[in-house]
């Protein structure tokens, strides 16, 4: 794993929207997975997966404990109606050198999560705590945003949502990110303009639309 969080860096430099436009609506969180306190810096790192039923997050709890450093958590919970994490739970994944919580469901003690500055992308917030029984596995499949998530997927989020790089396409996806992005920053005003007036013209003429 440690070799997938270094190559898993590269990421932090790439859009979501970039990411968006080369992987498609599948590997695209739903908009109910967004960042809990404003201009949260973009971040990325191989995924550590979590799955937590109704009511319960003991296995968000425990894996603070056992994912890398680097790591993000992904976690499927089974509600909204049960906070899976709060303040010292971030504090000590944040600690540990976590990179960030993406989870499918909701946390408590917001004020401290901002304060401290760790990156979570959730549902929202509830003040009551879910109970600690339920025992699942760590590292297997889970689905989180409508996103089918697995362990050692590359988790790129941002403000403008969060993105879940399939890691058989790590190196595919990253070149080709690149490539456009430089072609992008290379393109002025101007010509884009151009290119897309031409584009929307041809698309309305094409379906009748006249002038």
């Amino acid at each position: 794993m440690s070799n997938v969080i270094a190559s898993a860096a590269a990421f932090k430099d790439i859009p979501t929207t970039t990411l968006a436009d080369l992987l498609g609506r599948e590997q695209v969180m739903d908009i109910g997975i967004r960042p809990l306190w404003p201009s949260m810096p973009r971040v990325a790192g191989p995924a550590f997966t979590v799955r937590c039923p109704p009511g319960d997050n003991l296995m968000l709890h425990a894996a603070i404990y056992r994912a890398e450093p680097g790591s993000v958590v992904v976690v499927e919970s089974g509600d909204v109606d049960y906070a899976l994490a709060g303040g010292n739970v971030c504090a000590v994944a944040q600690r540990r050198g976590i990179t960030a919580f993406v989870a499918d469901g909701v946390i408590r003690d917001l004020t401290e999560v901002r304060d401290m500055g760790f990156p979570v992308f959730a549902r929202g917030v509830i003040p009551i705590p879910g109970t600690k029984s339920a025992v699942e596995p760590h590292n297997v499949d889970v689905r989180c945003g409508g996103v089918k998530v697995r362990a050692g997927d590359i988790v790129v989020a941002d403000e403008e949502g969060v993105v879940a790089v399939p890691a058989d396409r790590r190196e595919e996806v990253l070149a080709a990110a690149l490539t456009k992005l430089a072609k992008e920053e290379r393109e002025t005003l101007d010509a884009w303009e151009e290119a897309h007036r031409v584009k929307i013209d041809a698309i309305l003429a094409e379906k009748g639309f006249g002038n």
